[in-house]
Formats: C-alpha cells, sequence, structure tokens
C-alpha cells in the first residue's frame, strides 16, 4: 500500500482538518480492525447501505450507534452457561467495534439481522434550507434587508 505525505495540504487549505485526519488514519489502520468483514454500497444517489458479516451473533448482542457523524457498530456475545468442548472453532465469537465515519446529514434509516449478516440501511437527507435554490433575476429588492425566503423571491419576480 502506498503512503501519501498530506502534510503539505494542511498548510494550504482552510476547513478540510476533518479530511486530512481521515487520511492519515487510513494509513494506521490495524489487521484487526477488519473483523467482522463488511462491503459498503451505493444503493441510490442519496441511499446507501452497510453489510458486515456477524455469523454467531444475535440482534440482542449487536448494538448500534450513531452519534452526529460516526455510527459504532458493537457486538459482544452472551456469555454461555456451560463451557463447551471445541474440536475446531472456526466462528469467531469475540467482541468487536466498529466505527463508520459518515458524511453530514446522512441518517440511519433501518438495521436488520438476517443469516448471519447485519444489514444498515443509510440514507442523506439535506434539511431544505440547506440545499441549493434558483433565485430570479430581476424585480426589485426589498430596502429592509435580506430575505431568503424563496416565496418571497417568487412573489417578487411575479410583481415585476
Amino acid at each position: 500500500m502506498r503512503t501519501y505525505d498530506v502534510s503539505p495540504l494542511f498548510r494550504s487549505s482552510v476547513g478540510f482538518d476533518r479530511l486530512f485526519e481521515l487520511l492519515n488514519q487510513a494509513d494506521r489502520v490495524e489487521a484487526s480492525a477488519a473483523w467482522p468483514p463488511y462491503n459498503i454500497e451505493k444503493v441510490a444517489e442519496d441511499q446507501y447501505r452497510i453489510t458486515m458479516a456477524v455469523a454467531g451473533f444475535t440482534s440482542d448482542e449487536i448494538d448500534l450507534t450513531q452519534q452526529d457523524t460516526t455510527l459504532l457498530v458493537s457486538g459482544q456475545k452472551a456469555t454461555q452457561e456451560g463451557e463447551k468442548h471445541y474440536l475446531h472453532r472456526g466462528i469467531a465469537a469475540r467482541t468487536f467495534r466498529q466505527t463508520f465515519n459518515l458524511a453530514e446529514h446522512v441518517k440511519v434509516v433501518g438495521a436488520s439481522l438476517e443469516n448471519g449478516l447485519l444489514t444498515v440501511e443509510l440514507k442523506r437527507e439535506v434539511p431544505e434550507a440547506l440545499k441549493p435554490r434558483r433565485i430570479a433575476i430581476g424585480g426589485t429588492t426589498a430596502a429592509s434587508g435580506q430575505d431568503n425566503a424563496p416565496t418571497q423571491i417568487a412573489r417578487e419576480a411575479k410583481a415585476a
């Protein structure tokens, strides 16, 4: 794997600290952080899906927590009443903790556990106030100040 030095970008960019920290962290990922294996897929323009292979875990043993732009998926196997004697143990039952960094306005809309696969559905929901809007050119502007309400702009454009 190649490593990239992003330190020159720190000196010439403002407001991209989080992105550069993610790039730096990517170099320091441990091999144990790759368990359990997972897929991230883009389902539609603003919909995503994370699928994790968590064979042997029940829905009660897995915890999903979203805090701001971080999704934490953790699992801890319940203690077994009697110790079993294994000749071969190939199904991992160790505790795991996987963190996913989400973009702004991405929310978890559902999760399911079926056939040993945990599926987490994500959707980007940008608030109307932050979506780009078209501004009509022409007409008169209000002298009292700026009004960002889309309905006001539409009325002014019709009046002109």
